[in-house]
């Protein structure tokens, strides 16, 4: 998989708990139609982990990556309900969510948990998506930045420099997630400066070049204005990303501004 390009603007829908293995492949036959001609942004889907395989193999030959909502950090062993990352390269991804909010807060994942995992997504060749963000007391408190600085370091630790090129920083804030908040613009474009600052001074050039997607509510109607900020570089988009309509808009809305 090769690294980043420059920052190409990478939108990924997350399907989240939605979607059998026939809802999955008429979506992707879709986005697959129409997104055929869409140049400039990379665009991946996240489908439930059993229709991966089947999804994979209908966008055969389309630029559509296909992403695993999580993975574990061991290969193989008495892990009962747990996918490795090598078993979702082996069904046809190439990317891997990792560390996202409903993860940490439902199952009880950890800033240093994500980055273990990390490490075992980037060692088994798939690319990182990795998922940080503040929640609303959080955010009132004015810990949005050390709690996302924890979550990075946690993220970031495991993982040797020379594979930042594989990693994707998704910024999320709890508090936008499903409840029809959206951080406005410029709200979303500090956070992701911050992001982006502690990344340069982490590894120099390298940690400037990785892509920070904004995540909360985005829809059709805001992903332009949320893409134009310097420093967003794509979007994961939940419910939006249900519908080819609505997805396909935001993916336009991505090359529109680049």
């Amino acid at each position: 998989m090769p690294d980043n390009p420059a920052r190409t603007p990478f939108v990924v829908g997350n399907w989240k708990l939605h979607h059998t293995i026939a809802e999955s492949l008429a979506l992707c036959t879709e986005l697959k139609n129409q997104l055929a001609a869409v140049r400039g942004v990379a665009i991946g889907v996240a489908p439930v982990f059993t229709a991966l395989s089947e999804v994979a193999r209908r966008l055969e030959g389309s630029p559509i990556a296909v992403c695993g909502q999580n993975s574990f950090h061991e290969e193989r062993g008495a892990f009962t309900g747990e996918v490795s990352a090598s078993m979702l390269a082996d069904a046809g991804c190439t990317w891997v969510i990792l560390g996202h909010s409903e993860r940490r807060q439902h199952f009880g994942e950890t800033d240093d948990g994500v980055g273990i995992r990390a490490r075992a997504a980037l060692a088994a060749g798939l690319g990182v998506i990795g998922c940080v963000g503040e929640t609303e007391s959080e955010r009132d408190a004015g810990a949005t930045e050390s709690r996302i600085a924890a979550q990075l370091e946690g993220l970031l630790s495991p993982i040797d420099a020379a594979d930042l090129g594989r990693l994707v920083i998704a910024y999320e804030p709890v508090w936008a997630i499903g409840t029809g908040k959206t951080a406005t613009p410029g709200q979303a474009q500090e956070v992701h400066a911050f992001i982006r600052g502690r990344l340069t001074a982490r590894a120099g050039a390298a940690g400037a070049a990785v892509r920070i997607q904004y995540g909360g509510s985005v829809k059709p109607d805001n992903a332009r204005a949320l893409l134009a900020e310097p420093d967003v570089d794509g979007a994961l988009v939940g419910g939006a990303s249900l519908r080819a309509d609505s997805f396909v808009a935001i993916a336009r809305a991505a090359t529109a501004v680049r």
